[in-house]
């Protein structure tokens, strides 16, 4: 009980810090902000958040500057995160730069830690100065301390990238271990490989032609074209054409499509058009005539595309159009020199990218300790598994259910 208690007065404090309000906006100095361990998102500098973006050890679209600034100014439930950074030399150089919550506000668990902030993409990787990997590391462990947190949480992060190799190594001179909550595989594509061989030998002859007799067959309602609008001017237009396929979907059902929630719409418009502006976002659009009938968001960061999310026309569903935009896609991406890889950010064992994009990237949940044997941590290393064990364990039970409805509704049915 002590121990809890002691947890929470840490998270009063963690709060606290989150709170304070200091210099905000592009024009913001460093050195207001270098002496603090956590410090509002748009109180980090813009320029020498851009600097780092383009120095990074490991990219990750999500986390530049104007998309995660975007998503904190208007995506609901993903507001007001805060920056953990890591500072260098005076006057301060930006090292290390991730985005946090307290865990209280990610998992509802109320003990001291520091959770990365979702960004609405599926990858959380911290940004580390690709010279100063290992200081960065170091310091922004550093400054978790600083902030009261006895662990940081890591989510959805490369577990073999060079980010986590430097952090690893930075708790091992420590005598600290990572601990990996939970991983699994998603599809990536090796861009630097002819396109037309590797969609071959992740599809196969028979389902190639199967594929292309769909071509052909949406081919009667216009000619197939594939379009990617890269301007900003552009890049609205195409948005606009991806929002209405992404509501006229299961999505639109749910009530769960971007355009459908005005925070969500926000957020997507200006991230792409700001993005668009630097040259990383591209908007991809599948038609059959006049007739959108598939779209995709794709970012870029250094020398990899990131598929972001992916809308179709459901009437045309026979067709399947999100797998031709797909295959096109594909084309794309290889015939670029500027791009090595692409990372899916879909979901594990997704079934339409996994058959197509055959490259995996091991993705991890990751705890990291900031104490020696510390009880607090232990706390929150079961709880965490305890809510993961909960939230599996809620999950069988859905799916026995709508199984057993769907058995029941075959049973009943007339032949």
């Amino acid at each position: 009980m002590r121990r809890a208690q002691a947890g929470i007065a840490v998270v009063a404090d963690i709060v606290d810090i989150s709170a304070t309000h200091g210099p905000s906006g592009p024009d913001a100095r460093p050195a207001a902000s270098a002496g603090r361990p956590l410090i509002p998102l748009e109180a980090v500098p813009l320029p020498l958040w851009r600097e780092l973006c383009d120095r990074a050890a490991e990219p990750n679209a999500y986390y530049l500057a104007d998309w995660e600034l975007a998503v904190n100014a208007f995506a609901p439930g993903r507001t007001g995160s805060m920056a953990l950074a890591a500072w260098q030399g005076a006057p301060s150089r930006l090292i290390g730069l991730m985005p946090v919550v307290p865990l209280w506000r990610a998992f509802g668990i109320a003990l001291p830690a520091l959770v990365s902030a979702h960004p609405y993409g599926t990858l959380c990787t911290p940004l580390l100065d690709s010279d100063e990997a290992q200081d960065a590391a170091s310091e922004l462990l550093r400054a978790s301390r600083h902030a009261g947190a006895r662990a940081l949480v890591l989510r959805e992060v490369a577990l073999d990238g060079p980010t986590v190799a430097a952090l690893t190594k930075t708790l091992r001179r420590e005598d600290l271990r990572p601990r990996v909550l939970r991983w699994h595989d998603r599809a990536c594509l090796d861009a630097s490989r002819d396109a037309d061989t590797l969609l071959r030998e992740a599809l196969g002859a028979k389902k190639l032609k199967e594929l292309r007799r769909q071509r052909h067959r949406l081919a009667e309602h216009g000619e197939v074209s594939f379009e990617v609008a890269r301007t900003p001017r552009e890049v609205a237009d195409a948005l606009e054409i991806f929002l209405s396929l992404e509501a006229s979907g299961w999505k639109g059902k749910h009530g769960t499509a971007l355009a459908q929630v005005p925070g969500d719409a926000a957020f997507i418009r200006r991230a792409t058009r700001a993005l668009s502006e630097a040259g990383r976002c591209e908007i991809v659009t599948l038609r059959a005539g006049d007739i959108p009938v598939a779209a995709g968001i794709v970012l870029r960061h250094q020398d990899r595309a990131f598929f972001f999310k992916l809308g179709v026309d459901e009437r045309f569903a026979r067709y399947s159009p999100g797998v031709q935009l797909t295959l096109e896609l594909t084309r794309h991406l290889c015939a670029d020199p500027a791009i090595t890889s692409a990372d899916s950010t879909a979901a594990p064992d997704h079934p339409m990218i996994n058959p197509i994009w055959r490259g995996r990237l091991a993705i991890a949940d990751m705890l990291i300790p900031l104490r020696r044997n510390d009880p607090v941590v232990a706390l929150i290393h079961g709880m965490l598994l305890a809510r993961q064990a909960a939230h599996h364990a809620a999950r069988r039970v859905l799916h026995f259910v709508r199984s057993r409805r769907k058995w029941s509704v075959s049973k009943t049915s007339p032949l």
